[in-house]
């Protein structure tokens, strides 16, 4: 889930990155590194280490009420943590356009009430790298490769009991959700969090910890990641 720091404000652009976004790998010269990992695992703050743009792709969730959001099975509980509460198809469009542009409108999402406050204009100067991390940056892994966006893809992994002490924190202190319905969830995903792992990992993210995940990071921005991405197999 994501941080908070807004840029200038602009026009929310939602195409079908699948129609509306061609793009040519030999034409592009910015690629994105997807960060996956199970909530708490440490995607925002090792991006943010990497000095490189950073697209929070949890602003990309839908909003309370939406029909389409899945539940909890045996719950009335919103499932957040289900890839059919978030609008892929918007991520992967915005990851297209700042590849050929360096610029794209994004939603602003305020996780405490489910919904979007807003929008921004996210721009970075020219570069040949920019990180995409969320829960769920592994379930756009074969549409990025298959579009010539993808530099790496990884999946950040610890121990169970240390993510959720860091998620519940973390979630506490932002006032992200009820108490009762952080303990379920939180208690839900250490129990499920290898299952994350091996899930993302099968759809093509690379599982490390975050000191081998600063490594692959700092390859990719030297381009050494680049023909293992395009030779590696789709995923989606």
């Amino acid at each position: 889930m994501r941080g908070t720091n807004k840029t200038t404000q602009g026009s929310p652009v939602r195409v079908n990155a699948s129609h509306s976004c061609p793009v040519s790998s030999q034409a592009l010269s910015t690629r994105v590194v997807l960060l996956a990992g199970p909530s708490g695992s440490g995607k925002s703050s090792l991006a943010a280490r990497t000095g490189l743009p950073v697209l929070r792709l949890d602003d990309f969730y839908k909003e309370a009420g939406d029909p389409t959001l899945p539940l909890v099975e045996g719950s009335t509980d919103i499932d957040w943590d289900s890839a059919l509460s978030w609008d892929a198809e918007a991520a992967v469009a915005a990851i297209a356009e700042l590849c050929r542009t360096g610029r794209t409108d994004v939603p602003v999402y305020d996780i405490s009430t489910s919904s979007r406050t807003g929008h921004e204009t996210f721009h970075m100067e020219r570069t040949p790298l920019f990180v995409a991390e969320g829960i769920f940056a592994a379930d756009i892994i074969g549409r990025c490769q298959s579009l010539g966006l993808l530099a790496d893809a990884l999946c950040l992994r610890g121990r169970p009991s240390t993510t959720f002490r860091r998620r519940l924190l973390r979630d506490l202190r932002e006032g992200r959700k009820s108490v009762p319905f952080l303990l379920r969830r939180g208690w839900r995903l250490m129990r499920g969090e290898r299952r994350i792992v091996a899930r993302q990992t099968e759809l093509g993210a690379h599982p490390c910890d975050k000191r081998e995940a600063l490594g692959r990071l700092a390859a990719a921005a030297a381009g050494r990641r680049r023909a293992a991405a395009s030779s590696s197999p789709s995923a989606d």
